[in-house]
């Protein structure tokens, strides 16, 4: 509703800007006093004029003409209050309107009413839909780098955590009448296709007995069965924007967990789809184990902090079943080389090694544990490999090619070898896997073996895990939007709501320009 709207709104809302002078009855005049030092709140009623100036957010109004929206330096201001605290929308406005020290941080007077919860869903959509979306994270960044906190500090810490997401993960059945549902209301033409599953103009689930297979079978077929006629009515025709979003969708959730019977009919396949959709209602939120026994469906938040401080250099979003990898390698991309990388096994991958290494940083990171082909057997290190001639030659002296897709077959020099029972259990002799990037592997797990960096990892590490547990807190764990795009945006502000907190303890103060305090 808020997109059909904007366009209106934007010929009539101007940038606002916040009056110099105080009133009778300011907050900060009367109560500054209740807020304590050293708190966010504090610190924005002395300088949030100075952290968020008009001229940031000047290109989210271009029209010179209309009525003035709620001054930025407040509404930016409250946006970092509210992700600090994990509050909705309507708690920040109310917050806003009836505490004290949320008006001294905003500077308002003891009886402004604040604003309506709706003008944070409508800044919001301003920022994300704009050039620059995360322009308050690099507000606190840029007042991070005036401070010189990170000069000379060559350390980074990647980690990630999983976040829940907003909405309910949805069966088979539940995702397939929900697409049906869908297109038939976004599609044109698509309600006067025939139909027999159930009736879809209807909200309650099919009437059958949900404890009956043979029954839940038979939904399942037909319903299967209803979204192919539907996509069938459609092949061929272009169709554009939610029309075309719906049919694929329908497709996607048609074939992820379905498969044809002997018999032709349609049955809940035994087995997980790659990428699989949880949610018609949020289609890019994912499902990811976290460990063997715990698992979660949503989302991933990726960070990258400067371990003496504890602050924050980078954050992404992600599906939850995204690769730490890649993500953390791109958290580091405006870093200068010689960065000493400090990561968990999830960034050990040899790609991700190798990556940082065409970066020139140092790589910090625990390897993925060896996996024996016989228990206390021999290792790929037990092996000599030579990438220059692509040999391998195994603990017994045997000398065979590597093949392009990189393996070494030893086959029958196994035949009789004295070393065999601690090598393989194949009447087929050993056959060694040499990855693309086993250099790297291989440096990666003697570097860790050998204590090269023991004891930077045991003291730096550490820190991301409690950065971490500053994201999370407050209700934090669980997303407030749907889709990467929102809750990225979301997780800038936390970011830069904890990093602002962060720089206040360190001494943050502002005298001339911003440094912090020295004792």
């Amino acid at each position: 509703m808020l997109a059909i709207w904007a366009p209106i709104v934007e010929n009539w809302q101007v940038q606002g800007h916040s009056d110099p002078n105080r009133e009778l009855l300011d907050a900060a005049a009367v109560c500054r006093q209740l807020v304590p030092e050293g708190s966010v709140e504090a610190f924005l009623a002395d300088h949030r004029a100075e952290l968020f100036p008009d001229e940031m957010f000047e290109d989210l109004f271009p029209s010179r003409r209309g009525r003035p929206s709620v001054p930025a330096d407040v509404v930016a201001s409250v946006m970092v209050l509210q992700a600090l605290e994990g509050l909705s929308d309507r708690d920040a406005a109310r917050a806003l309107r009836d505490r004290i020290s949320w008006k001294v941080a905003c500077g308002l007077a003891l009886d402004d009413e604040g604003f309506d919860y709706s003008v944070l869903t409508y800044w919001r959509t301003r920022l994300r839909t704009s050039d620059h979306p995360e322009r308050i994270f690099d507000a606190v960044r840029a007042v991070i780098e005036a401070t010189g906190v990170l000069k000379g500090k060559t350390r980074r810490a990647l980690d990630s955590t999983l976040l829940d997401d907003a909405v309910a993960t949805q069966d088979t059945v539940t995702q397939l009448i929900s697409a049906i549902r869908r297109v038939r209301r976004v599609v044109p033409g698509a309600g006067e296709v025939a139909l027999g599953a159930q009736d879809y103009e209807a909200s309650s689930k099919p009437l059958i007995a949900w404890d009956d297979p043979v029954a839940k079978a038979a939904l399942v077929n037909s319903l299967v069965s209803d979204a192919l006629e539907l996509l069938g009515a459609f092949e061929g025709t272009e169709q554009a924007g939610d029309a075309a979003a719906a049919l694929g969708l329908l497709a996607l959730v048609a074939g992820q967990d379905v498969e044809q019977d002997d018999d032709g009919t349609w049955k809940i396949a035994q087995r997980v789809a790659p990428d699989r959709v949880i949610s018609t209602v949020d289609p890019e939120a994912r499902h990811m184990h976290k460990s063997r026994s715990e698992y979660r469906d949503g989302f991933k938040a990726h960070i990258a902090i400067e371990p003496e401080t504890g602050l924050v250099t980078a954050a992404a979003l992600t599906p939850a079943n995204a690769a730490d990898g890649a993500t953390g390698v791109d958290l580091l991309r405006e870093e200068q080389p010689g960065i000493q990388v400090l990561a968990d096994g999830a960034y050990g991958s040899g790609e991700t090694l190798a990556a940082l290494g065409r970066a020139e940083h140092r790589r910090a990171i625990k390897p993925w544990p060896t996996t024996w082909a016989i228990p206390g057997g021999f290792v790929r290190e037990d092996f000599i490999v030579d990438h220059t001639t692509r040999t391998a030659t195994c603990p017994a002296g045997h000398s065979v090619g590597i093949s392009l897709k990189g393996t070494a077959t030893f086959g029958s020099l196994c035949r009789g070898c004295s070393l065999r029972e601690r090598c393989t259990t194949s009447g087929r002799g050993r056959q060694l896997r040499v990855s693309a990037y086993d250099a790297e592997l291989v440096e990666s797990r003697r570097a860790w073996r050998d204590g090269d960096f023991a004891q930077d990892y045991k003291r730096w590490r550490p820190m991301v895990e409690r950065s971490i547990a500053w994201l999370v807190a407050n209700g934090n764990r669980r997303v407030r939007f749907r889709g990467v795009e929102k809750n990225q945006l979301g997780l800038w502000l936390r970011v830069a709501a904890i990093n602002l907190r962060r720089l206040i303890n360190l001494g943050l103060e502002r005298n001339g320009g911003w440094h912090l305090r020295t004792t």
